[in-house]
């Protein structure tokens, strides 16, 4: 083929995580099986706090957001990867990769903006107790929760627009599960190095200025738990900042590996391995984290159980 655009015609091929049957078989009751309790995990979330009353804070409310985010970037894409796990090797158009790629890209800046914002929550929480009613009222709720929803769009529009207005030509198989758009560049016919230029740009503003929030808000709040006397106190801080520690250590660690970091002489493998990562085990585990040792969740839990009981009863 010479330098023409093929994608309007054939598209991608996916070449998926592998190419034996029994592994697929394996891989797809595996991601299944992630899928829906990732499903199942946050919805609760976002049921618990809707229905009680007591988690109605700032806390809780960018919590719900981040459940309804993973619910939403799961579906986006182990969907049609088990559709593809069980067909051996997945089509997709060029309009069904912008989508995919699109929304996924899309949520993925929006997560890391979200976990900052939840980052700058508990300095506010921790350091600034008088401030923090007028700080993180409801107006300043939806406003930081829907700028990181908007921005996140801003950025994924931009590299949909960067990415396809080069030329694609020879082969279209892609090395990977799901359309992810910067590695659509190594298809191109065309010079691309601006276009990665722009995309580093927007990877730094995406991941590396929110998780510079979080760092200095941390370090923050380490240096207000070591001026605590209670020990009860600073128990319950540690407990409530240490789920957020661990999902943004599991989020950005994976996320960095891929966009920020060089990856010269990354294997198409190892590239695939770390997706698993932030597109299906982060959303899962991100409920377990939050859920397993919050016992304003628990309470929340239990108190939704006795009512229904009591309901049933009468």
């Amino acid at each position: 083929m010479g330098a023409e655009n093929f994608t309007s015609e054939t598209g991608f091929i996916l070449l998926g995580l592998t190419s034996h049957q029994s592994q697929r078989i394996v891989l797809f009751v595996v991601f299944l099986t992630m899928y829906l309790l990732t499903v199942l995990g946050n919805l609760l979330i976002i049921i618990l706090v809707h229905m009680d009353a007591q988690l109605h804070t700032p806390m809780y409310f960018f919590l719900s957001h981040l459940a309804s985010l993973d619910i939403v970037y799961v579906t986006c894409s182990l969907p049609q990867t088990l559709v593809h796990l069980l067909a051996g090797k997945g089509v997709v158009s060029s309009i069904g990769c912008i989508l995919q790629g699109g929304t996924a890209l899309s949520l993925a800046c929006t997560e890391c903006l979200l976990l900052g914002v939840m980052a700058y929550d508990r300095y506010l929480a921790i350091c600034n107790p008088l401030r923090y009613a007028s700080a993180m009222d409801r107006k300043h709720q939806h406003l930081l929760a829907m700028s990181c929803w908007i921005i996140g769009c801003v950025l994924s529009t931009v590299t949909i627009v960067c990415v396809f207005r080069h030329s694609f030509c020879g082969s279209n198989h892609i090395n990977h599960f799901f359309c992810e758009l910067r590695f659509l560049l190594d298809l191109a016919c065309d010079d691309v190095s601006r276009t990665k230029d722009i995309l580093n740009g927007l990877s730094v503003f995406a991941v590396l200025i929110p998780f510079s929030i979080i760092l200095c808000s941390y370090c923050c709040i380490v240096h207000s738990i070591f001026q605590m006397q209670s020990v009860a106190g600073r128990y319950k801080v540690f407990s409530t900042c240490g789920s957020h520690l661990a999902v943004v250590s599991l989020f950005y660690g994976t996320i960095m590996s891929i966009y920020i970091i060089p990856q010269s002489n990354a294997s198409p493998d190892r590239n695939k391995k770390v997706a698993v990562m932030y597109l299906a085990v982060t959303p899962l585990l991100n409920p377990i984290i939050y859920t397993l040792r919050n016992k304003d969740i628990h309470r929340a839990v239990i108190k939704v159980l006795r009512g229904r009981n009591f309901e049933e009863k009468t």
